[in-house]
């Protein structure tokens, strides 16, 4: 498995940056960043080398840990997966492509997409020193011109990119990431509601399309959660100081709330169950709500099953999981 901090390499260059550069100055940038990418607005107020700068300091670490832990859920169901060529759209500054080129050694062609200049610049820099990373392919311009003319590639990944886009332009951008997918399209949005709901769209829609989901969902078939429940998962990481300083926070880690889909042209012969939620562990039993490829159902673990009780003590949120508890009496199911 991938970790999700940050590559000794990536960190190391980052820091070099960071050099010279005001703490208190970078959080204000990046606190306006941010809510304009609440508000919709997505990387317009990025102009600026220091802008960029500020941008990856406060966000380049959770982006990172959840697109490395949605690969990782990925390579666990298709640990014979072996892309060798990569197509990183709205690729910011790399992220993305530095999460792959981690999970990932067969990669050798790495093509970008974004329309930042100024992120585009930040990217380069980064992937300067790089012994892998130092010969890619950074294209500037709005991303469905650039994906008319991107040659089709084994992995697509598009992370924290399709909520800048209207119901309309996602649609269509949806037909053109699938077009381009060899073999396997990665979307990874916030965990939120809205999230949620992009990649949901997307999901159906690629599906009547022809493709299957590969993880979360343990099947093709509509999502079974009922608002205002929905699907997302969460990655802990670890805060450097700068990052800490940048966020305005004490804490030494960040919990980053993520939805994501991973979606192939091949299906997947058989697709463990999924955790949801980080099950309740209590004197008498384990309660742990899941995603079956039957439906949404809480598995409750006796503590008297013993075996099956120990296994369960191990399930986390977000983990896929084999459901030979399902069935047992004490189980309820979702209606």
């Amino acid at each position: 498995m991938t970790s999700p901090d940050l590559p000794a390499e990536l960190r190391a260059v980052l820091n070099a940056k960071l050099e010279g550069l005001s703490r208190s100055d970078a959080a204000g940038r990046a606190a306006v960043i941010s809510q304009t990418y609440r508000e919709g607005g997505g990387s317009s107020t990025i102009r600026t080398e220091t802008d960029a700068l500020a941008y990856a300091l406060a966000r380049m670490p959770a982006t990172y840990a959840a697109v490395v832990a949605s690969l990782n859920a990925l390579t666990e169901i298709r640990p014979d997966f072996a892309p060798a060529s990569l197509l990183d759209v709205g690729a910011g500054p790399g992220t993305a492509t530095w999460a792959t080129a981690e999970a990932f050694t067969s990669l050798k062609g790495f093509t970008l997409l974004d329309a930042n200049g100024a992120l585009r610049t930040l990217a380069e820099g980064l992937f300067h020193g790089s012994i892998r990373l130092h010969d890619i392919s950074y294209q500037l311009g709005q991303a469905h011109a650039l994906l008319d003319k991107a040659e089709p590639a084994d992995l697509v990944v598009a992370s924290y990119m399709i909520g800048e886009l209207g119901d309309a332009e996602r649609a269509s951008l949806a037909d053109a990431l699938w077009s381009k997918t060899r073999d396997t399209l990665l979307v990874v949005e916030p965990g939120t509601p809205a999230g949620y709901a992009r990649i949901i769209a997307l999901r159906a829609r690629l599906i009547a399309a022809g493709a299957h989901v590969i993880a979360p969902c343990p099947h093709d078939g509509a999502c079974r959660l009922v608002a205002p429940d929905w699907c997302h998962f969460s990655q802990r990481l670890q805060r450097s100081r700068a990052h800490k300083q940048v966020k305005g926070a004490d804490a030494p880690f960040e919990d980053e709330r993520f939805a994501y889909v991973a979606l192939s042209r091949t299906e997947v012969a058989a697709r463990p169950s999924r955790v949801l939620a980080q099950p309740d562990v209590g004197k008498v039993e384990i309660a742990a709500k899941l995603c079956t490829p039957e439906g949404v159902t809480v598995a409750k673990v006796p503590r008297r099953a013993k075996a099956d009780y120990a296994r369960a003590r191990r399930w986390r949120w977000g983990d896929a999981v084999e459901t030979s508890v399902a069935g047992r009496p004490g189980e309820s199911r979702d209606p």
